[in-house]
């Protein structure tokens, strides 16, 4: 039956949206964990504009945020194919959409979430430990040869230096003012909160950033989809395929398994874990 239709003339087709999931941290993550950035997602986001019968593409985002280099680079990626394709975008946040996370979701159209889904974090943050007192402990002692002052600033293992601390900051302020004015270009008119209120790092609930303005509405990709393209409308998935060793919490070539990619792999994944665990999850 299915192929009698095919031969129908001018049959009408069902209308049709490309669907891409982006989830996980952004940036490149360790030898085991690959994480959500521009090659990673490239070809999926290529792929999913070149469907000619896509009436729109909806992005399904769960991050809690990483680079901001990749998050502008994904975003930019996605509104150069939605230009060029003549094709609207829309966005779905799951569990998150924060801080890089929201960076991408300012790509779309229209913005949708979960009542109960986290928004927002708009701002900058950089984290580290300091261990100049253990290794002192452990009779260590750090040696650096650089050239220039400022090579080896910021090293856990040397006193904290104001100077340092400083450049810093100056970096990321810069950061952060490319991100809001990202936020007042994609949501102008719509927002509702105050500057201090909106750019101080907080996080809401889905409720709470539509009355802010920050999303759209509420609702999930199936039921907006198919209020906006009728009920026959038909979803095409673009996701990554995972390897046969993701299956068991692992990626990337076995030769990887050195003990310096163990190391860096389980640094990674306590990085990984205190992103998602600032928003509960």
């Amino acid at each position: 039956m299915k192929f009698l239709k095919r031969l129908i003339p001018f049959r009408k087709r069902d209308p049709q949206v490309s669907v891409i999931r982006l989830s996980g941290i952004i940036g490149s993550a360790g030898n085991f964990n690959r994480g959500l950035n521009l090659k990673s997602v490239e070809s999926n986001i290529e792929a999913a504009f070149d469907q000619k019968n896509a009436s729109a593409v909806a992005l399904i985002i769960n991050s809690p945020g990483g680079s901001p280099v990749q998050a502008d680079l994904i975003q930019k990626r996605i509104r150069d194919l939605a230009d060029e394709k003549d094709k609207p975008v829309f966005v779905f946040c799951e569990d998150v959409a924060a801080s890089g996370g929201y960076w991408i979701a300012l790509a779309a159209n229209e913005i949708y979430a979960n009542a109960s889904s986290i928004i927002g974090s708009i701002g900058v943050v950089s984290a580290g430990f300091g261990f100049t007192e253990a290794i002192s402990k452990i009779g260590v002692e750090r040696r650096i040869y650089s050239t220039g002052d400022k090579k080896g600033m910021l090293d856990p293992f040397q006193p904290e230096n104001s100077d340092h601390v400083a450049h810093l900051k100056s970096l990321q302020g810069e950061i952060f003012h490319l991100f809001q004015d990202w936020v007042k270009s994609r949501r102008g008119a719509k927002l509702k909160g105050s500057p201090e209120e909106l750019f101080s790092g907080a996080f809401w609930t889905g409720i709470k950033a539509k009355e802010l303005g920050l999303i759209d509405g509420l609702g999930d990709m199936r039921t907006i989809m198919r209020e906006r393209f009728g009920e026959n409308v038909k979803f095409k998935i673009f996701e990554k395929k995972a390897g046969f060793l993701s299956r068991f919490g692992l990626s990337g070539k076995m030769e990887s398994g050195s003990a310096s990619a163990l190391i860096d792999n389980f640094l990674d994944g306590i990085e990984a874990r205190v992103l998602w665990n600032r928003f509960g999850l």
